[in-house]
């Protein structure tokens, strides 16, 4: 092999241009976004980084970091000490499903999905657009649907999800 043609291909395998397929996983996504630092950041702390970069399907209903700064002061500070990993876990999960939902998915008008925090319901309404009202009667509205992922899809949110009770669907 010649020095030029080492070059090249040295040059190739940075760029990824090789063949060997990069992974672009939900968290392959989120961490290069920087729109989603606080949710990269909290799924890190509750180490969910590995599972949400595993196979799926997941889809994720992803707040942006405004969402997490519309929280009272002092509770993403709070949710993301080590003391509070359970916490932190159960509200990141209230943002996932183990099934691949595009927004043609979600039937028109309300319809109670059940995220992978099993004991809770979302509902989910779509018309002119989808919005998912949580355990505490707040409403988050998709502002970017449909982010598809190898593993999944991702939904961008404008509220952060609170369990709590389950939503009235209708």
């Amino acid at each position: 092999m010649t020095f030029k043609s080492t070059c090249i291909a040295a040059a190739l395998t940075l760029a990824g241009l090789t063949g060997t397929a990069q992974a672009n996983t939900i968290v392959d996504i989120a961490a290069g976004d920087d729109r989603f630092s606080t949710l990269v950041a909290a799924v890190t702390a509750a180490g969910l980084a590995d599972t949400l970069a595993g196979p799926g399907p997941f889809t994720v209903y992803a707040p942006v970091n405004d969402a997490f700064a519309a929280l009272p002061d002092g509770t993403v500070e709070t949710l993301l000490k080590p003391e509070n990993k359970d916490k932190l876990t159960n509200v990141l999960l209230y943002h996932v499903d183990d099934r691949k939902l595009s927004a043609a998915d979600f039937p028109s008008g309300s319809t109670y999905f059940k995220p992978v925090l099993a004991s809770e319901r979302l509902c989910i309404t779509a018309g002119a657009g989808v919005t998912i009202a949580d355990g505490t009667g707040d409403t988050a509205n998709v502002v970017i649907a449909d982010i598809v992922a190898d593993n999944g899809i991702i939904h961008v949110i404008d509220k952060v999800l609170l369990p709590g009770t389950r939503p009235a669907c209708h």
